[in-house]
């Protein structure tokens, strides 16, 4: 039988990636240090933090002590996820939930399925979460939040919302619905809304595990509603100098529309992250460290990355991210029409991240459009959203007409951010 679950006061704050967890699950070794899943569970929240020697050590200590199928079987799960071994992680954690069906703790690795970039693993991933909400009954928050999640990355929005909504009613502290949420509103553009949700919920814990991602979540929704200032403002005081990503697909929004840019990554810093061990080992983390690219301008450095992303054996670094990163270099050098050529019908699946993360590539191809002549068909790329969301300042601003075909993307801005289009729909 499953051992401990969300009522378990470090379980509970676990899932629901609260300030709180960590600190609770080290308090619970402390208490117990002969609990196997005690010592697992807090290896899997701070294993970044942790030197190799010591991972190793800690698991060795957490398989030693585990008691019974399960506790032995989330200890490997444990073992694997923190060596990112994901697929093999993924291929584990289907067996225990179907012996041990709805089990919540095994749902913290559930990202697995995700992270090892397999179009075939995510879907399956997918479907068990679905698969294991059903089994858990509609009283459990921490499956429904994860359904809300699954909902929102298939594009059924409302759906997604509702479960969301619906999580947070049993569990008003439910990070993970919070998160699905976040997302759910992004594709409606609710703009205003969601941040002030997004800023009242933080506020009830601003050691939040989630805090930075959140907040980055609500400068896409001050973008949406032609808040450049808000959205500025956020990345500047709020993201730390490790959310390289995050930056840099911040800056590169504003940029694409027009707009200054907030502080941005130092350049010398993106070379370094990518020269170094594992510095394109994933092809997400590459394609942010692309866009920090961008940023800078930085045309050669960026034709250098597309050159290796080519000779890469692995096909979503070959058929995908190369042309994504060259399109790049394109338009940092004014040649959009390249661009356009490599990102038409160009599916972005395959370089990771989630769909919030990946809508710049279509943002980038929009923008392109315009600054080639072709407007109509910016617009017709950009239609699912600007017909959807009710707030879409930034998708006009990418659709605005261009200044001359030399210019690059990175347009100087205007007197006044609101000048040039009607404000934003009510």
């Amino acid at each position: 039988m499953v051992g401990v679950d969300a009522r378990h006061p470090a379980v509970r704050e676990q899932l629901a990636l609260s300030g709180r967890g960590t600190r609770l699950l080290r308090e619970w070794v402390e208490r117990e240090p002969g609990s196997g899943v005690a010592r697992a569970l807090w290896v899997l929240a701070t294993s970044e933090a942790l030197g190799d020697a010591e991972l190793k050590a800690e698991l060795v200590t957490a398989f030693e002590d585990a008691e019974g199928e399960w506790e032995r079987s989330l200890v490997y799960g444990v073992y694997l996820h923190t060596h990112r071994q994901f697929t093999l992680a993924a291929d584990h954690l289907a067996a225990p939930l179907a012996r041990f069906p709805a089990d919540e703790v095994a749902g913290l690795m559930l990202g697995a399925f995700h992270a090892c970039g397999r179009p075939d693993h995510r879907e399956a991933g997918d479907r068990l979460v679905v698969e294991q909400y059903r089994l858990a009954g509609s009283e459990s928050w921490s499956w429904a939040g994860r359904t809300a999640w699954v909902r929102a990355e298939q594009g059924r929005v409302e759906e997604a919302w509702e479960l969301a909504q619906h999580a947070l009613a049993l569990f008003p502290r439910s990070g993970m619905a919070v998160h699905a949420r976040a997302h759910a509103e992004h594709e409606l553009g609710a703009g205003p809304e969601s941040i002030r949700f997004l800023d009242g919920w933080l506020a009830a814990d601003p050691d939040a595990v989630q805090y930075r991602h959140l907040n980055w979540h609500a400068a896409l929704q001050s973008l949406s509603a032609g808040d450049f200032d808000d959205a500025r403002r956020r990345v500047d005081t709020v993201l730390a100098a490790s959310d390289v990503g995050m930056r840099a697909a911040t800056n590169w929004r504003l940029q694409l529309c027009g707009r200054p840019p907030a502080r941005t990554t130092p350049l010398d810093q993106v070379r370094e992250l990518l020269a170094a061990p594992g510095g394109t080992a994933e092809v997400f983390h590459t394609f942010q460290l692309a866009l920090a690219l961008a940023v800078h301008e930085a045309t050669d450095d960026l034709e250098q990355l597309a050159r290796a992303a080519e000779g890469d054996p692995r096909p979503a670094y070959a058929q995908t991210l190369a042309p994504v990163v060259r399109a790049l270099a394109h338009i940092t050098a004014g040649r959009h029409g390249a661009a356009v050529g490599l990102l038409t019908g160009l599916g972005t699946g395959p370089v990771g991240g989630v769909r919030v993360e990946r809508e710049i590539i279509e943002d980038t191809l929009a923008r392109a459009l315009v600054v080639q002549g072709d407007g109509p068909g910016a617009a017709r790329l950009l239609h699912h959203r600007t017909s959807r969301r009710r707030h879409h300042y930034y998708e006009d601003l990418l659709l605005a007409p261009a200044g001359p075909p030399s210019a690059t993307l990175a347009a100087r801005p205007a007197p006044q951010d609101r000048a040039a289009l009607p404000a934003p729909k009510p």
